[in-house]
């Protein structure tokens, strides 16, 4: 299985535009216009999807849906509580085990730091490590059995800017 996690794109700050929740933040338009480029460098790297995963937070979702629509996929996009800030790791895992069929590559689209916590849990066995994910920075990782610890190898760790760079060329 291969596990794409996307951190979602640059939002509102906490606190602006009177919102209720942590949860109703949107991207910026700066946000938007970054994700753009991630998504058509996805697309030059030839990234297709199973599935797609993401937190129902507002810029997680609109993060997920501007990449789906990118790679022609939005039929793929689904909606999951195990992607939100307090999610739980194991939940996840559980949840991408009990589909029939398991899904050979999943994009996770969600927010920091449970997406660097799931980077160093299934690489590690353990959440402690220092991975950090940028916003709109893209890791994948392989595994031969997933599980809710030590299963997986990193295969690499993009930045916004290394991802914009290679939609522009």
């Amino acid at each position: 299985m291969n596990l794409y996690l996307l951190r979602h794109g640059i939002a509102v700050e906490p606190g602006t535009h009177n919102l209720a929740t942590d949860s109703e933040r949107p991207l910026t338009p700066e946000g938007e216009s970054k994700l753009r480029q991630v998504a058509i460098a996805m697309r030059t790297l030839k990234l297709s999807f199973d599935l797609i995963l993401s937190s129902p937070y507002l810029r997680a979702r609109q993060t997920a849906e501007l990449v789906a629509a990118t790679l022609r996929a939005s039929r793929k996009l689904e909606l999951t509580d195990t992607l939100t800030p307090h999610g739980r790791p194991e939940e996840l895992v559980d949840s991408l085990l009990e589909r029939d069929p398991v899904p050979e590559d999943v994009l996770l689209v969600g927010h920091e730091p449970y997406l660097s916590e799931l980077i160093s849990l299934l690489v590690t066995g353990n959440t402690g490590s220092a991975f950090v994910l940028k916003k709109a920075g893209l890791c994948k990782l392989s595994t031969e059995s997933l599980a809710a610890g030590r299963c997986a190898a990193l295969e690499w760790l993009l930045t916004p800017k290394q991802m914009q760079r290679m939609a522009e060329s």
